[in-house]
């Protein structure tokens, strides 16, 4: 979706200005809302991509005003509220309901173990990818209004293909909880003169993983 997320190639957001030694978490609360995401994500309830779409979906001057950890607790509660494990006026009154029982959940002693086995979003696919090494391909003009991998800043830009890294779930898809639909993925590589026009430094280049469907052929 176009949102505040998709801030890749746009100006006037002023300078990059990096926290010297920024520690993982400023405040309890930002600690508390990762622990919280994370072992909800483990119960089943939503995948990774309907995780992200809900951090993203909402007013692009509230999400690029608000802190990364505020923008996590605000896509819980939206996932939360819509699966109706959060239910009306229990954050407002501090009074939990009883809800339904969750698909799933992580104990205490399981944490570790789980998240350090990850896992892996890579499929199998039987038909051969569309596009071979070298192809040039057009990153096709798609105004989504759910979630995408596709950066706004490449629609309609022409690139080539660096590399097949395999076929993966596609997450265009599994964010609205449509299926998988496994796809092959590109490495793309677009000259920042295509991207940004000729005053560009000439020797510059952005590389992007780019699922098959978000391309056509050049």
């Amino acid at each position: 979706m176009n949102g505040g997320q998709d801030l890749g190639g746009k100006h006037g957001l002023g300078p990059i200005n990096p926290e010297a030694n920024e520690p993982v978490f400023h405040a309890e609360w930002e600690r508390r809302a990762f622990a919280l995401t994370l072992a909800m994500g483990g119960t089943g309830e939503w995948n990774i991509d309907a995780g992200r779409h809900a951090r993203e979906n909402r007013n692009p001057a509230d999400y690029i005003n608000a802190s990364y950890y505020h923008v996590w607790l605000y896509g819980l509660e939206v996932l939360l509220r819509e699966r109706e494990l959060l239910l009306e006026d229990e954050l407002e009154t501090g009074i939990a309901q009883k809800t339904r029982p969750v698909k799933n959940f992580m104990r205490a002693d399981q944490v570790v173990e789980v998240l350090n086995a990850g896992g892996s979003y890579e499929r199998e696919l039987s038909e051969p990818a569309q596009f071979s090494i070298g192809d040039k391909i057009i990153a096709k003009n798609l105004n989504p209004k759910t979630h995408t991998r596709l950066p706004g800043y490449v629609r309609g830009k022409t690139g080539v293909i660096t590399a097949i890294n395999g076929a993966f779930v596609f997450p265009d898809s599994n964010a609205r909880t449509l299926g998988e639909n496994p796809q092959y993925c590109y490495s793309v590589r677009f000259e920042a003169e295509e991207l940004w026009g000729a005053d560009t430094q000439s020797n510059s280049c952005v590389y992007l993983d780019m699922w098959e469907s978000y391309l056509e052929p050049a």
